[in-house]
């Protein structure tokens, strides 16, 4: 593993058990691993969809600034139906 640099952490009741238990399992070998790896899949996801602060900002004034929002259910109704017209015509049946 390498240089290593220890850490201590405090869980919650809820979370220590988690931990004790997966470990008593044997689905890890002990606690240090259970964290790291959450702490990688945290890592790989927070690089793979993580937005900064500003940029979550941005996305809801995005959002806002696009005006009302429109109930969904009716809008798929009118492109299921226009779709299943133009297979109809197509000679394609669902």
């Amino acid at each position: 593993m390498g240089q290593v640099d220890k850490r201590s952490i405090t869980l919650s009741p809820e979370l220590a058990q988690a931990v004790d238990d997966v470990v008593a399992a044997g689905e890890y070998a002990s606690a240090s691993e259970v964290i790291r790896d959450a702490l990688r899949q945290w890592k790989d996801r927070r690089d793979l969809f993580g937005y900064t602060l500003e940029e979550l900002r941005k996305l809801v004034q995005e959002g806002i600034d696009s005006g009302p929002g429109h109930d969904g259910q009716p809008i798929m109704d009118r492109l299921r139906a226009k779709y299943l017209t133009m297979a109809g015509t197509k000679g394609f049946h669902e």
